[in-house]
């Protein structure tokens, strides 16, 4: 079986190749996009390791590369790797046609498990599929509005670009202000729907008289006002999507109506008795947990069951800090005016941002950064950010100090910033795992890329102890 590296650091190839040889591949290495399409032409790969920048500052070598690939050897398993990933270029890559997608520094193990999982797969292939057999891929572009490289987002925007391309019913759950349509839009663009309408519905804005009425229509006389015939929201979805926001909002008995539209592919207007023939794919989406509902008698588990196939649960802000400073960049770039310099952000703001813990999510994120770039001058700082996020940090010290024991603490013991508390902590489990910051980060929750900023930041010496991980070469 054979494999192919491409990327144009000689260290990080030839460390990829002698682990995929030790596992039992043939492998060639590119260390350009002109030798990767050489290599193309020459010979069938099975699995291909691609550096989205080949010694370029834009993506475009590799992309070439990318939809070569795909385009030529439909086949293969190629798998894109990057220094600068994002939750968008996960969900590109992945709807693109991708197996997976790299952020380095990554693992050995996880190169391990996918040489593993690509072998396994190959052996259980009683027919390759045939290039005949595959759609043409989607050209490789960016989300605007999905901006994040955190691992919990990117690894929910690789599910993203996975089920895009069916046609399955999708249930996507998530905090208010998490992004919930921004993701459902995203599925219908790189879906075979991508042509026709995208329907947005929300349900818990309509009053329950009307919802059945907004979405299936009417016809004359059905009721009311009701002076002539209506489509409905379903039908002007035809061939398309409609996404059904705070789906767990609707009674019981439109719930009922809602899963006879689903299940049988036909609607039937508001005072009529025939029915319409309609095809649309459903992305619904909630703030709620869905089971206590069901439990509850609130939502129908036959409706739950129809409408989530998939299921994708949206992380919230804090769980994902290491895209705060992303994101309000981008909010900030996006209040500019044409032509203008996006302000930037002072470290103490910056600190500021990354400790608040967001309960309104990305659309708070998004106000505060409007308002700070209203009220700054060329640069935010933290006189510019709204009072609730300039006080939170002062408020969680305090409560930090408060809950610990009166019997701990002696009488001279001094109180210290959470900062301060956060950077001691990092130290004593740095020292717990001899400096290995994989390990550390896995202990502290937080991915390798949020532990390494977190050092710098607070100036702890991480080199005292030597990282464990560098050192035994376990991490490309």
């Amino acid at each position: 079986m054979n494999a192919l590296v491409i990327d144009d650091e000689p260290l990080i190839r030839e460390n990829m190749a002698e682990i995929l040889r030790a596992d039992g591949w043939a492998v060639s290495e590119a260390e350009s996009a002109e030798r990767a399409l050489s290599l193309l032409q020459s010979g069938r790969w099975n699995l291909v390791f691609c550096d989205i920048r080949l010694g370029a500052e834009d993506n475009r070598d590799g992309l070439i590369v990318l939809e070569r690939f795909i385009k030529e050897q439909p086949e293969a398993r190629i798998i894109v790797m990057t220094g600068h990933g994002s939750a968008a270029g996960a969900l590109d890559a992945v709807s693109s046609g991708a197996y997976d997608y790299l952020m380095k520094p990554f693992d050995i193990e996880r190169v391990m498990e996918i040489s593993q999982a690509v072998r396994l797969s190959l052996e259980r292939q009683a027919n390759p599929a045939s290039a005949s057999e595959t759609k043409s891929s989607p050209v490789y572009t960016s989300e605007t509005d999905l901006v994040g490289r955190s691992a919990a987002f990117v690894e929910m925007m690789k599910l993203v670009g996975r089920v895009a391309a069916t046609s399955l019913p999708v249930l996507i759950t998530g905090a208010s202000g998490t992004g919930k349509e921004v993701v459902a839009r995203a599925i219908h663009r790189r879906s075979l729907r991508s042509d026709n309408p995208f329907v947005a519905v929300n349900c818990g804005a309509l009053p329950s008289e009307l919802i059945e009425s907004e979405l299936f229509g009417h016809v004359r006389g059905s009721f009311t006002g009701a002076t002539s015939d209506r489509r409905g929201l379903w039908e002007e979805a035809d061939g398309g999507t409609v996404f059904l926001d705070e789906v767990t909002e609707t009674t019981p008995a439109f719930q009922v109506k809602l899963l006879r539209a689903l299940q049988e592919g036909e609607i039937r207007r508001v005072g009529s008795n025939s029915t319409i023939r309609v095809d649309v794919r459903v992305i619904a989406a909630t703030n709620r947990d869905v089971e206590p509902a069901v439990r509850e008698g609130h939502f129908r588990q036959d409706l739950l069951y129809r409408l989530n196939a998939v299921t994708l649960r949206l992380p919230p802000l804090h769980e994902r800090r290491e895209d705060v400073l992303p994101l309000a960049r981008h909010f900030a770039r996006r209040v500019t005016r044409p032509g203008g310099t996006p302000p930037d952000f002072s470290p103490e703001a910056i600190e500021l941002l990354e400790q608040y813990s967001w309960p309104g999510n990305i659309r708070e994120l998004e106000n505060a950064i409007m308002r700070a770039a209203a009220l700054c001058d060329h640069m935010i700082r933290p006189e510019d950010l709204p009072e609730r996020i300039r006080s939170s940090s002062q408020i969680d010290a305090q409560v930090a100090g408060r809950t610990v024991p009166a019997q701990t603490r002696s009488a001279d013991q001094e109180l210290i910033t959470l900062a301060e508390l956060e950077a001691r902590h990092i130290t004593r489990v740095l020292a717990h795992t001899g400096g290995n910051k994989q390990a550390a980060a896995r202990i502290l929750g937080i991915d390798r890329t949020t532990l390494q900023r977190m050092i710098k930041r607070y100036g702890i010496d991480s080199d005292s102890t030597p990282d464990s991980s560098a050192a035994s070469g376990s991490s490309v």
